[in-house]
């Protein structure tokens, strides 16, 4: 008979094999954790972006502008949301305001819910109902739309939500299930470019005409990409009308 150890499922182990499986798990464990440290060390930093509920509920007045997507020129602000600023808006969960917002497109509103912020991108996720956006009287100023050219970016398509910082890291591959269903829900897309254009790093998106983004485009989210388009300032807001036919994966 052989003296080698012999597994049988209903005995207990042999003592030599029951070495060398604590051994080879041993080594699988910090095998996968080598492999999840330099996974890690080779992305980029997510940087600073987050629900900023330590601003409390922020409340703030503006001109509602509604294409390609809402977002709010702010005329009597807060300490963290300034007069001046122009946010974007998103509602709960997975879903944009677009309906709740355009029937005051060109109006002035009350918007209210929590700040998200990111760099010098700034969101507000709307309470529901009208205690969230509301219509009310003021001064209507003329917001000026500056054009600056026509621009080749590369970066990544984006859904305003996560990459404000209600996701870490809010873009990326590991983003794409979740900005890909926020992105259908209506969260405004945002392009982060991978170099900063007129000192911003990140641009509302929106189609040629203005609109919104084609559904076609979605295929693009979270993808390295290099895309043309021209680039107007809405505020201090930067809004990339892309031209779908220059889109490359990269």
């Amino acid at each position: 008979m052989s003296e080698k150890p012999f597994f049988i499922g209903y005995l207990a182990p042999p003592a030599p094999l029951r070495v060398f499986l604590i051994v080879v798990a041993a080594m699988l464990i910090v095998l996968c954790g080598a492999v999840s440290w330099v996974i890690g060390t080779t992305q980029a930093p997510p940087g600073p972006g987050s629900f900023r509920f330590d601003y409390g509920r922020q409340t703030v007045t503006g001109i509602m502008e509604t294409q390609p997507y809402p977002m709010l020129h702010i005329t009597e602000g807060t300490e963290r949301l300034p007069a001046g600023r122009t946010i974007l808006m998103s509602g709960g969960g997975k879903f944009g305001v677009a309906e709740r917002a355009e029937p005051l497109a060109h109006h002035m509103a009350v918007v209210s819910g929590v700040a998200l912020e990111r760099g010098d991108l700034q969101m507000i996720q709307v309470r529901g109902g009208q205690r969230g956006i509301s219509p009310t009287m003021g001064e209507l100023p003329e917001i000026p739309i500056e054009p600056l050219g026509r621009w080749k970016l590369a970066g990544e398509i984006c859904d305003g939500n996560c990459v404000a910082g209600a996701m870490s890291p809010g873009r990326g591959l590991a983003q794409r299930a979740c900005a890909s269903l926020c992105l259908i829900g209506g969260v405004p897309p945002v392009f982060g470019s991978s170099q900063p254009v007129e000192g911003s790093e990140f641009l509302l998106i929106g189609a040629p005409d203005g609109g919104p983004l084609p559904p076609e485009l979605l295929e693009y989210t979270a993808l390295y990409i290099s895309v043309e388009g021209t680039v107007e300032r809405r505020g201090d807001l930067l809004v990339f009308l892309i031209d779908p036919a220059s889109i490359e994966v990269l």
